[in-house]
């Protein structure tokens, strides 16, 4: 076993204020997570293998490390950066060398592209989800709703016609 450091798994999206990371790391034991203005630090053990893990990303912009949180879940460490420039353009790139790394990935299940229509499922770290049966409700499917009607089945007839997957399958020999 060597002495080195692994660098761990991260994903990351962003909205107009904040930038979503999540450090793919299992039962991380006493993990150091840093913000300055223009890096996170990350330094822990786990996994299942319990090896040691560190990165440091230089990010793309400035962020403001008194609003920006972290949280140690069961799976994962979640970081919540907060721009410190909210307004601007989305960042076209997480890390300041602007390269691909290896380590490194979209999001794509908390990503919003920067021309959709507000920052909904922002609350939590949860992506953003949002509640499905209200997006059911508000696209008139699943009924619950006032007005809305759910489907009547009463209609369909068992013995009519007859699929024509329905006909017996052979015994096999």
């Amino acid at each position: 076993m060597t002495d080195s450091k692994l660098l761990p798994p991260v994903m990351w999206a962003q909205r107009s204020a904040v930038v979503f990371l999540t450090i793919n790391l299992e039962d991380v034991q006493d993990p150091v997570v840093k913000f300055t203005n223009h890096s996170v630090y990350f330094h822990g053990t786990g996994g299942l293998e319990k090896k040691e893990y560190e990165v440091t990303i230089n990010l793309y912009k400035e962020i403001d490390p008194e609003k920006t949180k972290n949280f140690n879940r069961e799976r994962c460490i979640e970081i919540l950066l907060a721009k410190a420039k909210p307004d601007e353009p989305y960042w076209p790139f997480l890390t300041s060398d602007k390269k691909k790394h290896h380590w490194l990935k979209c999001d794509f299940n908390k990503w919003h592209d920067e021309d959709e229509s507000g920052d909904e499922g922002l609350g939590g770290m949860g992506g953003g989800g949002g509640d499905f049966e209200e997006m059911m409700r508000q696209m008139g499917g699943l009924g619950g709703g006032e007005g809305n009607v759910k489907p009547n089945f009463d209609d369909l007839d068992a013995d009519e016609g007859g699929d024509s997957d329905d006909e017996p399958i052979p015994d096999l020999e």
